[in-house]
């Protein structure tokens, strides 16, 4: 398993103007989805020991911030063909076992994971209600076998000053986990496929 961490996208990037398909195939336009409100994309997947390592932070993070004016969005990646259990039935399921609420999804020609910048999964990008990057990186500390508690603690806060209009104090953690799935070709400047 290849490891990776986050690219670190330049803050006040814009939010890629990108429309995406839904688990049902409905079309989500992340700039409309995100019009005039603070935005969180988080590259996810079903497989990844990392990802289900912090769900339990990821849904308690969502969940706090379903009642405010804060758009959360999943985003699946990975080349399906190599990683089957990252499809829409594994991700279904996923969404069940977790109790994720949000919108999750499906970026099947990986065109979002490059405008993004998303390294690994989980990567997580908070923008602000002007559509610029003001945080990327880690859930929080914990890492699968590094004891650290999942909290959810460094995407909140984001979150939370990002709602308040603050700037969100760097450095920031960069998230780690596993690499994203390219297909075969596909890869980004620079990327390996190990």
């Amino acid at each position: 398993m290849a490891v990776k961490e986050s690219n670190m996208t330049p803050l006040g990037t814009p939010l890629p103007d990108l429309t995406i398909p839904d688990l049902d195939g409905n079309p989500v336009s992340l700039r409309v989805a995100a019009t005039a409100r603070p935005s969180v994309i988080a590259f996810l997947c079903n497989h990844c020991p990392y990802v289900r390592h912090v769900e339990p932070g990821i849904t308690a993070v969502a969940a706090e911030f379903a009642p405010s004016d804060v758009v959360f969005l999943g985003v699946c990646s990975n080349d399906i063909e190599r990683y089957p259990d990252d499809d829409v039935p594994g991700l279904r399921e996923q969404q069940a076992r977790t109790s994720w609420r949000f919108p999750y999804l499906i970026d099947a020609d990986q065109s979002a994971a490059k405008a993004f910048g998303a390294a690994c999964t989980p990567d997580f990008f908070v923008y602000s209600a002007a559509g610029k990057l003001v945080y990327r990186g880690a859930l929080d500390n914990a890492t699968p076998g590094n004891h650290e508690p999942v909290t959810g603690d460094l995407l909140r806060d984001a979150i939370g000053k990002t709602l308040a209009g603050e700037t969100v104090p760097q450095p920031h953690r960069p998230s780690l986990g596993c690499g994203i799935k390219w297909k075969p070709g596909n890869e980004p400047e620079a990327v390996t496929n190990d």
